[in-house]
């Protein structure tokens, strides 16, 4: 069996993937895929833990430039995340993945709230723990949720799964033909450069945490495996 590179790894979705080609709400058939690919890496014996975004529901921007108080805006946000953690448990456990969803906004009749120690726990009896509900406070990103947690359980990387891009480019691939991939970058080039991997406060606890970041596409199947396992796809982010 081929030995994966990292031992605890924190994977962060954006609610976009979930919704697929149809752009909004959940698709079954690709919740069912990510679903799958996360097995395989548990199956290697690795602890995952999962940071999924709620952009296929209800973004908190969207709501705040509509003239919606941006709190509030943000708070309906976290609530599209708990919705799509609870269907990604669902999938992991048809397939037999034990999964606990913890929350930053309690609402203990669904998902247990997030305790740092337990989650731990539940990672080291190696069952997939999904944290929902962004950081629990408003003007916060689900990207800034993946960084933080991912320092808060010691995570060894952060892998950064997206719909439409395989990688970190110089400019959008899809308006600029002359964009270039990058291999590897420091957390300092994603800032200066504005390069949108990850807003800047995500990008500067990763920084501060050294935590590196692994940018790849969801949309091929096994890439989750390949990234765990060290091979070289999408784009590496480091501290340094």
């Amino acid at each position: 069996m081929s030995n994966p590179k990292y031992k605890r790894v924190v994977l962060k979705l954006s609610g976009e993937a979930l919704a697929g080609d149809q752009g909004y709400g959940i698709n079954p058939s690709v919740i069912q895929s990510i679903a799958k690919q996360v097995k395989e890496v548990a199956d290697l014996g690795v602890e995952v833990a999962v940071v999924v975004g709620g952009g296929n529901i209800w973004r908190g921007k969207t709501g705040s430039e509509m003239g919606m108080d941006r709190a509030t805006a943000d708070y309906m946000g976290m609530l599209a995340t708990v919705m799509n953690s609870l269907a990604l448990q669902d999938s992991l456990e048809h397939l037999g993945v034990e999964t606990r969803v913890q929350t930053s906004i309690e609402m203990r009749q669904v998902a247990e709230p997030y305790i740092r120690r337990k989650a731990i726990r539940h990672l080291e009896k190696k069952r997939v723990v999904i944290f929902a509900a962004g950081t629990g406070n408003p003007y916060f990103s689900t990207d800034t949720t993946a960084a933080l947690r991912a320092a808060e359980i010691e995570a060894d990387v952060i892998l950064m799964a997206k719909n439409n891009v395989d990688g970190v480019y110089s400019a959008d691939p899809k308006v600029d033909q002359n964009a270039v991939k990058y291999d590897e970058l420091s957390y300092l080039d994603v800032i200066k450069q504005g390069l949108g991997v990850m807003d800047s406060t995500a990008s500067s606890l990763c920084m501060d945490n050294d935590i590196p970041l692994i940018v790849f596409s969801i949309m091929e199947e096994g890439n989750i495996k390949r990234a765990v396992l060290g091979e070289n796809i999408g784009t590496v982010v480091r501290g340094k």
